[in-house]
């Protein structure tokens, strides 16, 4: 039968699959979805998403027994003493019962009035023939004496047999280990020898492959991700609670051989692709302390259009992933179940085995550092693995105390300092990758929880020239240090609350390095003189009712600083010294102030727009900052100081057109358009006989203020409630601040 033939009867079937009359389960027709498909294509695109759920919904009958021939029969060929024989039981056959099987689970997966029947069918307790029982039901008696010797056999018909998807599970687990379809024979007298594919982590020499086996390997991977691919179809909430089976029954695996065999294969994998990709030799830098170069075929990779080792590196991350990242959830009898491949990845402990997941993980994520700076724009690959990476290196930091240690007492713990920071720094304009520079900042607090690693940020950072111009800070002559503060205040600064969820994570990275830095550069003094004033504001402080914690931090980390090297950093100290007032306001802060502040910048910024005024994004482009430090002839109080100014040191402390142009970038954040979610009101309930800044506090807030605390001398403002209220909606639509929220939280502030 010709290939358009075959394709056509292929068809045909499916279409039958859907009918009305169900079809036997002896049918010959089920042998037709292993016999005539002769590539994945033929499965995925002659079996179209439309076909699937009319069957699925119109004959569910004939859906289940084709699932059950499918596996059934993937079954039987892996139990087959001559599998992989290409006239007895060919591979070709156990190929597409896999791709049929990965096409369909999805589709389960995604109606929901199949919940019970998928629990029935796929998890509920069967029962099989014995091989007696088949026997018995094919033998033909002759006479009585044969008869009654059956009669008087011992043996059951049936027996117990596994759910169905943990035996398919195991099928597919052992298929990846199976002699001369995913590993070469000769390896054992046994078919299936749980041998580690390649060499690196657990195995010092490396089996062989071949083309074929990797790309057996990548079906059976596919399957995997599809049969697990449940929580997809589940609410976060639900998923810790109730779980997904078949993850659940992978990762509790509690055969050591066969949960080793798979985690070392699958970590090998990525490795050893990033080694020697598309057959290529690739040599690159270790570090971030040498020019990167890649030795390859400029513009090879825009010749090949598919590359299917670079398909089997991504199925094995992300199969990786599920089972390490999985929370098994609670069985409800007291004993806590365990991830064995989570708990394994916390067991490892050689040096070599660190060294080699080290230099695996630098060369995929250091790839788009080499792409931009080639002389060949787009000569480079363009890898995809990036963010699955940043997860591993995540979650081996945190499962395994012995890799923490390994990355922060070497220098690789700079070199993934800037790798992040990368990314994190090139994704934080692009909505859709928020995720990943979410994720990067808690890789960054999950390194700083470590004492050394700040420590070690006190290094010179001398590669910083090599740096791709989108994070590179021109003039720049500090340490790690201050690179870290510096992306840290760009982060916060440039992204304008799109980041707001991650802002307490930034500011914990400096609160956890802060007792540790020594010779804080000029620059980076200024940049934390920055974020105080733009955190310290009265349009950041009356947003909401949390963002005063996060002011608290960043005091917290200007106090370890002051208190642990005090010595070691003078610019830091003449950086505050010279920005008293700025702290002086934040004392006296008081809710009228503010709102009075929050008018009047308001008004600056419509009369700007009157005048056509324009503005200048924040810039990494230069760590020696060159605008002026805002002060006020007034009394000190917050709404004196102009809202997130830039400070340097060693400058006078006369206001100025450039200081007014620096400033409007940061001031914009709170136009009306900008945060239409963060207007106030004022309370209605005001005691007339109290002064204005104790109205509305209770006995016991009052009693709480420190003793001999100066009485508040200035006057009442001469703007009108209605004109306050007004001011205040501005930024906060829910968030109603009172004179008592002020005082107990401005308290905390003044006693850090």
């Amino acid at each position: 039968m010709g290939a358009s033939d075959s394709k056509l009867v292929f068809k045909q079937g499916i279409f039958r699959l859907s009918g009305e009359q169900e079809i036997p389960a002896d049918d010959p027709y089920w042998t037709g979805f292993w016999e005539l498909p002769e590539s994945p294509e033929d499965v995925f695109s002659l079996f179209s998403p439309a076909d699937i759920r009319r069957a699925r919904d119109q004959s569910l009958p004939n859906f289940e027994k084709l699932i059950l021939a499918v596996t059934s029969r993937l079954i039987v060929l892996r139990n087959h003493p001559s599998f992989p024989d290409a006239e007895i039981a060919p591979e070709r056959d156990a190929l597409n019962c896999i791709r049929v099987l990965t096409r369909l689970f999805p589709y389960i997966y995604e109606a929901e009035n199949l919940e019970e029947w998928e629990e029935r069918f796929f998890w509920g307790a069967r029962r099989k023939r014995t091989r007696r029982g088949k026997i018995k039901k094919t033998e033909v008696l002759f006479d009585e004496s044969q008869e009654d010797e059956t009669k008087d056999s011992p043996e059951p018909e049936f027996e117990e047999a596994k759910p169905l998807a943990e035996e398919l599970i195991d099928t597919l687990i052992d298929l990846l280990f199976f002699a001369d379809f995913t590993l070469p024979k000769g390896q054992s007298k046994n078919k299936v020898t749980y041998a580690i594919w390649q060499s690196g982590v657990g195995c010092n020499n490396s089996i062989g492959t071949s083309t074929q086996f990797e790309n057996n390997r990548m079906e059976i991977l596919r399957l995997l991700l599809a049969m697990t691919s449940k929580s997809m179809y589940m609410t976060p909430s639900i998923l810790p609670v109730k779980g997904v089976k078949a993850i659940t029954y992978i990762a509790t695996c509690n055969d050591k051989q066969v949960v080793l065999s798979v985690l070392c294969s699958l970590l090998n994998t990525v490795r050893t692709s990033s080694q020697n990709d598309n057959g290529l030799l690739l040599m690159c830098s270790q570090t971030l302390k040498y020019n990167p170069a890649a030795w390859r075929v400029p513009y090879a990779d825009q010749i090949v259009t598919k590359d299917s080792r670079q398909l089997l590196v991504t199925y094995c991350l992300q199969v990786l992933l599920v089972v390490i990242l999985y929370p098994i959830p609670e069985t409800g009898n007291g004993i806590a179940p365990k991830n064995y491949f989570r708990y394994f990845l916390g067991r490892l402990h050689r040096p070599q085995d660190f060294q080699f997941l080290v230099d695996g993980m630098t060369r995929i994520l250091n790839q788009p550092l080499q792409a931009t700076n080639s002389y060949l724009p787009g000569s480079q690959k363009s890898l995809t693995w990036a963010p699955e990476m940043i997860m591993i290196f995540w979650e081996a930091l945190q499962c395994n105390k012995r890799f923490r240690s390994f990355i922060v007492d070497t220098d690789r713990a700079h070199d993934f300092t800037v790798l992040i920071l990368f990314y994190a720094l090139e994704s934080r304009t692009n909505p859709s990758r928020q995720g990943i520079v979410r994720m990067c900042v808690f890789v960054l607090q999950t390194l700083s929880s470590e004492q050394n690693y700040g420590r070690s940020l006190n290094k010179i950072f001398e590669g910083q020239d090599t740096l791709p111009a989108s994070i590179r800070i021109q003039n720049f002559h500090g340490s790690y240090a201050d690179y870290v503060i510096a992306s840290v205040h760009t982060l916060i600064l440039a992204t304008k609350f799109k980041l707001d969820a991650v802002y307490p994570a930034l500011l914990a990275v400096i609160n956890n390095i802060a007792p540790y830095i020594e010779n804080l550069g000029r620059s980076t003094s200024s940049k934390l003189i920055h974020l105080f004033s733009y955190m310290s504001s009265p349009s950041f402080l009356l947003a909401n009712e949390t963002n005063h914690t996060l002011l608290n931090s960043l005091l917290e980390s200007m106090n370890a600083i002051i208190e642990n090297q005090y010595h070691k950093n003078p610019m830091f100290v003449l950086s505050i010294v010279r920005s008293k007032r700025r702290f002086e306001a934040l004392r006296d802060f008081t809710l009228e102030g503010g709102r009075e502040e929050i008018e009047r910048q308001i008004q600056q910024r419509k009369d700007r727009q009157a005048d056509g005024s324009t503005t200048s994004p924040i810039s990494r482009d230069n760590s020696n900052d060159t605008i002026r430090s805002p002060t006020s002839a007034r009394t000190p109080s917050l709404g004196n100081v102009p809202e997130d100014n830039t400070f340097t040191i060693g400058e006078d402390e006369d206001d100025s057109e450039e200081e007014e142009r620096a400033t409007r970038p940061l001031q914009q954040q709170s136009t009306p358009s900008a945060s239409t979610s963060r207007a106030a009101s004022v309370s209605s309930s005001i005691d007339e006989t109290l002064p204005l800044q104790l109205r509305g506090m209770s006995e016991k807030a009052r009693g709480k203020m420190p003793a001999g605390h100066p009485s508040f001398s200035r006057q009442n403002s001469s703007a009108s409630l209605s004109s306050l209220n007004t001011a205040t909606a501005t930024i906060n639509g829910h968030f109603t601040p009172s004179v008592e929220w002020v005082w107990f939280n401005l308290d905390n502030l003044q006693t850090t």
